[in-house]
């Protein structure tokens, strides 16, 4: 029983940081594409500065906001930090990976 809930954890939590790849990659693009639009206003047509800039901010914003709903140990359900590469929980020692 207990090996059947950590290979159910170890999947959830690679679930967890293939969405978090994807967020941060996804972000990452549509952040340098704002920035493209930013410096060449000409290419879709004219966009406020200010309103891409409020773009990147609310951008920015959404993705902390799924990072710290998402970015989360599956056993705990708490926080785990920065390391993308995490191995074990820092709270309640679970192995993720």
């Amino acid at each position: 029983m207990q090996k059947k809930e950590n290979n159910q954890i170890i999947r959830d939590f690679r679930s967890r940081l293939n969405r978090q790849l994807l967020a941060m990659a996804l972000t990452m693009f549509l952040i340098l594409f704002l920035v493209l639009i930013y410096k060449r206003s000409d290419i879709f047509g004219e966009f406020s500065k200010n309103s891409i800039f409020t773009s990147q901010i609310i951008l920015i914003a959404v993705f902390i906001g799924f990072s710290v709903i998402n970015w989360r140990c599956p056993s705990c359900n708490k926080y785990l930090g920065s390391d993308i590469n995490r191995r074990i929980c820092k709270k309640c020692g679970i192995r993720l990976q």
